[in-house]
């Protein structure tokens, strides 16, 4: 009995084993050379940048401002390689949000809230 059971379990392994190597493809590497990896990494950057002026909030402040989107996407377009790595990595070194002045006012925004409903006594102490 011991000994059906172990074999039954060994042909099952082995099913296994051929089945789940069968589904699974196989992988290719290759070597890519240096300018390719370079291209994959600006045409990544030029797509975030095209992304980032592709949303509403954007789109918003650039007509404001008087900025055609479609002219600001051309000009995109347009920008090579090494243009688009410092515009990229200076859009990444600024600050996200309005600063902290907003920061300041919703904290105080906040706190006359609270004192009115009477959660807080903080005004009462200064």
């Amino acid at each position: 009995m011991t000994r059906l059971f172990t074999r039954s379990c060994v042909f099952l392994m082995i099913g296994i084993f051929l089945i789940s190597s069968a589904v699974v493809p196989s992988l290719e590497a290759k070597m890519i050379n240096t300018t390719a990896y370079l291209n994959q990494e600006v045409d990544a950057a030029r797509g975030q940048l095209v992304s980032f002026l592709a949303r509403d909030d954007v789109r918003g402040k650039m007509t404001a401002l008087g900025v055609s989107p479609d002219d600001a996407a051309n000009r995109v377009a347009a920008l090579t390689d090494q243009e688009v790595s410092e515009l990229q990595s200076q859009i990444d070194q600024l600050p996200a949000g309005s600063g902290v002045l907003a920061v300041l006012g919703v904290v105080l925004v906040v706190l006359i809230v609270l004192e009115l409903v009477g959660v807080t006594n903080v005004f009462n102490r200064l």
